[in-house]
């Protein structure tokens, strides 16, 4: 249960960290959030967890693959809110077209004999 709240500790603060930072410095902000902070922890938490690193090399190339799609909200989004769009309705919008993307990424992938 300890190594539980170590990891949602550790998890949470890098992510609270990381706004508190970009409310100074979008720049800075961008590139620690930008940084896979998340999937070098995820694997981290995979390893201590398993031991495999093949758990780990199946991580790693699935986050490869799902990165692609899911640059399409940082695309779409910055679009809707220069069309003067409500960033709360622009948001769910930018998160329904990335979910598209990564259900389309998913299949063409399945097409072409990649597993995920």
């Amino acid at each position: 249960m300890i190594y539980y709240i170590i990891k949602v500790v550790i998890s949470a603060t890098l992510i609270v960290a990381i706004s508190e930072v970009s409310k100074k410095s979008s720049l800075i902000g961008g590139i620690l959030a930008s940084v896979p902070l998340l999937s070098v922890l995820g694997m981290i938490w995979l390893y201590i967890d398993t031991g495999s690193n093949q758990k780990i090399a199946q991580f790693s190339t699935s986050v490869f693959w799902l990165v692609i799609p899911s640059l399409s909200l940082f695309i779409v989004l910055p679009l809707l809110l220069k069309m003067k769009m409500s960033f709360y309705v622009a948001l769910p919008i930018s998160l329904v077209v990335m979910v598209i993307f990564y259900y389309l990424m998913i299949f063409i992938l399945t097409k072409v004999g990649i597993k995920l």
